[in-house]
């Protein structure tokens, strides 16, 4: 199976987990974009989608998908999004797409975040994805010079605006051994808004689509 065939082997497994009545946060990327067609062939059974950007928010409409303001659903049954790397508790790096922030939000309303993701984004340590930060613009330097304290090297991403209207900063060269201990360090630098890293709210399952078929790890 090519990469692509293995995201989307990961986002056929994740309509197992979509019930008759559910309204379904969805999440953004290549791998949340499998899941979105495949979920246009059921979208009678559900009755709508809460979408963590724009992009996907647009692609749902485009399949006739009805998309919700989280605001007016409250808590969600069920949030299905990718990764860019995974460690075997489910902790998280998401970010490479910009929409973090609205990630974390979503995935925090939802009773059970479902990951899906390639083989290739299974590691033993966080870190080698460089990690996304959304920060506020007047905040930049002052977030960048943490983050050097930290031992990691702060790029930004040129020409990309968040949904938001913030920044992100992609931190290179960090090894990432205590995720739930830095994700609440990052979070609390004054002008950061999201910081990509999900360990205090993980996935619950995470579905990898691998070379020899779908792996499930919960």
């Amino acid at each position: 199976m090519t990469p692509d065939e293995m995201k989307r082997a990961a986002a056929e497994a994740a309509i197992e987990y979509v019930e008759p009545g559910m309204i379904v946060g969805i999440g953004t990327g290549s791998t949340a974009n499998h899941f979105i067609d495949l979920l246009a062939g059921i979208k009678s059974r559900i009755d709508g989608t809460v979408a963590s950007s724009e992009a996907s928010a647009e692609r749902l409409r485009g399949h006739g998908i009805p998309v919700l303001d989280l605001n007016e659903v409250g808590e969600l049954p069920l949030y299905v999004d990718g990764a860019d790397e995974s460690n075997k508790y489910l902790h998280l790096i998401k970010g490479g797409g910009g929409a973090l922030t609205r990630e974390k939000i979503v995935a925090g309303a939802s009773e059970k975040f479902v990951c899906i993701a390639d083989e290739s984004k299974l590691v033993d340590v966080l870190g080698a994805f460089p990690l996304p930060i959304e920060v506020i613009p007047m905040a930049r330097s002052l977030v960048a010079r943490k983050m050097v304290a930290m031992g990691g090297k702060p790029v930004l991403r040129e020409g990309f605006v968040t949904d938001n209207g913030n920044i992100i900063l992609d931190v290179h060269n960090l090894e990432i051994m205590e995720p739930v201990k830095m994700e609440t360090e990052i979070n609390q630098i004054p002008g950061v808004v999201t910081v990509g890293i999900f360990a205090i709210r993980p996935a619950d399952v995470l579905i990898l689509g691998c070379r020899d078929g779908v792996k499930t790890l919960t």
